[in-house]
């Protein structure tokens, strides 16, 4: 028959709160300093301080908090794109000119281009 040992009482589990994580953070990555040392001082796994360092640097250089919107109809939100004239030359160049354009600077153009 096998044995059964049952242990009842306080959790084994220590909890470390923020404030203790961060300074034996700073302890262990201070200059001079060894992780092991910091660690069997504080009497905590090695492994652990790592996790900590690897959390508070998430939480620095992690992401951003993302807040998802209703859409707004695309009308409302981005202006009408400009009205273009479009030429494709020899199917080489392509020129598009806003509707804004002098006549004189399009002529210009149209005609650096080689195109009569």
């Amino acid at each position: 028959m096998s044995h059964v040992t049952l242990l009842t009482g306080p959790e084994r589990r220590r909890r470390w709160s923020e404030e203790d994580q961060c300074r034996i953070l700073a302890a262990a990555f201070a200059p001079g300093s060894t992780v092991a040392a910091v660690a069997r001082q504080y009497d905590v796994a090695t492994s652990l301080i790592y996790k900590w360092r690897r959390t508070m640097r998430a939480r620095e250089t992690g992401f951003a908090e993302v807040v998802v919107v209703p859409d707004e109809p695309v009308a409302a939100s981005r202006p009408a794109p400009p009205a273009v004239i479009e030429l494709e030359i020899a199917g080489k160049v392509r020129l598009r000119i806003p509707l804004t354009t002098p006549p004189t600077l399009a002529a210009a153009m149209v005609k650096a281009l080689g195109v009569s």
